[in-house]
């Protein structure tokens, strides 16, 4: 168990700096938006909502290269494991390019669709519109990163990500106050980081191809490879996004106080989700590794102690959770409404926190052994199972019952379905690719 702690800590710690970069991100813009007002943050929340989803749908661009590049590097084929880098980086580029062309003229639609109120919309389309000029950098860090995590490299990823967050909060604060732009400035201090970033990971996976003769050019058969490897992760990205999307919804029409609370209790929420992915993260690259080096006993006994780790991640994240919530009230608004509904949503996700542990594992267990029908057909489940209930609680609870749906019975239902998964043990394929 030794040998085993050594490495997921020495994967996870750098990883989990570099995870919670990106709701930091989110957080800084919370933080300052929030303090222009509730209308403005109100649209950041469906701005951000919006965004997130069109981002995240892809990150199959990190978790499927992390996978196959692990297998690949554990099966000693490192020329191999960069040429499937390369175009998965390809496939993200062009992805990032249609998805501006789509996201721009459809903000207005997309904004009301979410029910913004007459007050948010103006904001939140405002920041759509500019923050998605930065889709194509995005999409290129996810992939860029899933290459590196797969080369057992968490380091790169982390010094990449402390540049990037405050590089960000240094740009947002220029334009937000120092020029007045408001909304729009926080959108594109977004931006300009987020293109940095992906030149700084460019800049390291160009220099190790050359180094080890791998061509930049992308190959057709490659580039149709990694999108294939990607669409059962799509489907499970697409299903939990979904989750979070119906969440929001059903919360904006509840009015601006329980929409700018939501918006709140989510950043903190998926910054402490990205902070227990760094165990999975982790798994998936260790996984892939003992996967293709055919030692699936090795695979088997890493995946009990992430499970330890992950729940005893989450029993700490919880705690200070639920120690430091009037300091995050004080911190994101002086709206005493917002305030009064913020409470008890940051309570629901404290004492949620350890499920929330295990989950993650699992599920970055699964990911890295290359299980991705499976974790769609399961997050699938999941949805179905969530949506009816969600519908529900505007009458029966409010904001509150809607947080106990997410932290609790959404997480809940896939700790069972992950859970018996890795008990059958029909996940152990071994091998440099999986069959």
């Amino acid at each position: 168990m030794r040998r085993h702690d050594r490495e997921i800590l020495a994967l996870a710690l750098p990883a989990f700096g570099a995870l919670v970069a990106e709701p930091l991100f989110l957080m800084a813009d919370s933080a300052m938006i929030g303090h222009l007002g509730t209308a403005q943050l109100a649209g950041l929340g469906v701005a951000a909502a919006l965004l997130t989803t069109v981002v995240n749908v892809f990150v199959f661009l990190a978790y499927a290269t992390t996978a196959a590049v692990a297998r690949r590097l554990g099966a000693d084929d490192l020329p191999g494991a960069l040429r499937q880098g390369v175009d998965g980086i390809w496939l993200a580029l062009l992805l990032g390019a249609a998805l501006v062309a789509v996201t721009i003229p459809a903000a207005p639609a997309l904004a009301e669709s979410f029910g913004a109120s007459a007050n948010a919309a103006p904001h939140a389309i405002t920041y759509l519109r500019i923050s998605a000029l930065g889709i194509p950098a995005m999409l290129m860090v996810l992939a860029a990163t899933g290459v590196l995590r797969g080369l057992q490299d968490t380091r790169t990823p982390l010094y990449v990500a402390i540049a990037g967050f405050a590089v960000n909060a240094a740009l947002n604060a220029v334009f937000i106050y120092g020029f007045g732009w408001g909304v729009a400035g926080s959108a594109w201090g977004t931006v300009l980081a987020q293109f940095a970033m992906a030149a700084a990971y460019l800049r390291v996976v160009v220099r190790g191809t050359l180094r080890h003769g791998v061509s930049l050019r992308p190959t057709t058969a490659g580039v149709r490879a990694s999108a294939r490897a990607g669409v059962p992760l799509l489907v499970r990205t697409l299903s939990l996004r979904a989750v979070l999307l119906v969440a929001t919804a059903v919360v904006a029409r509840m009015g601006d106080a329980e929409m700018a609370a939501h918006q709140l209790t989510l950043t903190v929420w998926t910054l402490l989700a990205f902070a227990l992915d760094a165990i999975a993260i982790a798994g998936q690259a260790i996984i892939g590794r003992y996967l293709g080096a055919e030692d699936a006993a090795g695979a088997r006994a890493a995946c009990r102690r992430m499970v330890f780790w992950g729940v005893a991640s989450g029993v700490l994240l919880g705690l200070l959770t639920a120690a430091t919530s009037p300091l995050l009230l004080r911190l994101f608004t002086g709206d005493e409404s917002v305030r009064e509904t913020l409470l008890p949503l940051l309570l629901v996700v404290a004492v949620t926190q350890p499920l929330a542990g295990a989950v993650f594992v699992l599920d970055g267990v699964l990911m890295g052994a290359g299980d991705g029908p499976y974790l769609a057909w399961a997050m699938l489940l999941t949805l179905a199972v969530f949506v009816p209930v969600a519908l529900l609680t505007p009458d029966r609870g409010g904001v509150t019952a809607l947080w106990w749906a997410v932290a609790g019975l959404m997480m809940a239902t896939r700790l069972v379905t992950l859970g018996l998964r890795v008990r059958t043990g029909r996940w152990l394929v071994t091998g440099a690719v999986r069959a």
